[in-house]
């Protein structure tokens, strides 16, 4: 069974050579309200503050927050991108995490050794890939460019790849960084029905965005964050309390 608890976690990301800048360093206190903190000599950005979470099947969790309140900081170390600086993190469950579709695609490889390298990446069980990999093949609908460096791709084309992989196994867990829209119409479409049916079958969703309208329709569990802060949690019904009590990005931009 799938479950994610954190335990005042805190996350700090290192600025070198901050110190020696004052003006770089007056911007960076600016943009993060302040909360810089000195480890060991070197300047650091406390990206999250003594969260605690805890997660179980049947968790659909919207992030909401201004940019830099901490969104995607808390996606990625979930992800496993990050590791805590303080407090205890624990996920059971298979993760598959959507924030950044491209990444580890190699450029001079071809769509087939791209997808590949993805599923090594993901842990998927290589006895999978060959139906893993004729299942991309359909969605994506490429052919004869799967034989291709991926460098050849339009952005387009390179997307549809990178989501037809990301979305090919079932996760127990999914995170997204705002919802996906990719290709042209035609595949819009089709990525659409395909990720809503991922989403409705997952037992934990994390999602951050800057759309009320997708939150209220997807999320029963709300996160407010504010530089790193977990500010607020909302309950039940998102529909019933987003105008009333989600301050307003403009606010805190």
């Amino acid at each position: 069974m799938a479950r994610i608890e954190l335990d005042d976690v805190c996350v700090d990301l290192p600025v070198f050579g901050a110190h020696s800048r004052s003006l770089k360093n007056r911007l960076i206190s600016a943009a993060t309200g302040g909360r810089l903190a000195k480890e060991s000599g070197v300047t650091c950005v406390r990206a999250l503050a003594h969260v605690n979470l805890d997660l179980q099947p049947g968790d659909r969790v919207g992030l909401w927050g201004h940019n830099g309140a901490g969104k995607t900081s808390l996606l990625r170390v979930l992800a496993g991108a990050y590791a805590p600086t303080h407090g205890r993190i624990q996920i059971d469950g298979e993760v598959t995490s959507l924030i950044d579709l491209s990444l580890g695609m190699e450029l001079e490889a071809t769509g087939y050794e791209n997808i590949a390298l993805r599923l090594m990446m993901m842990g998927r069980d290589p006895r999978l890939a060959p139906s893993i990999t004729a299942e991309v093949e359909r969605f994506s609908g490429l052919g004869e460019f799967l034989d291709l460096p991926i460098r050849t791709y339009s952005s387009g084309m390179l997307m549809r790849l990178a989501f037809a992989i990301s979305t090919s196994v079932e996760p127990e867990i999914l995170l997204m960084d705002e919802w996906l829209s990719v290709g042209d119409e035609e595949f819009v479409a089709r990525a659409e029905e395909r990720l809503s049916a991922l989403v409705d079958r997952t037992q934990i969703l994390v999602i951050a965005s800057h759309s009320r309208e997708m939150l209220e329709r997807r999320c029963n569990r709300l996160l407010v964050l504010d530089h790193g802060v977990l500010v607020e949690r909302m309950e039940g019904h998102v529909s019933a309390v987003t105008d009333q009590k989600i301050p307003d990005e403009e606010t805190n931009s």
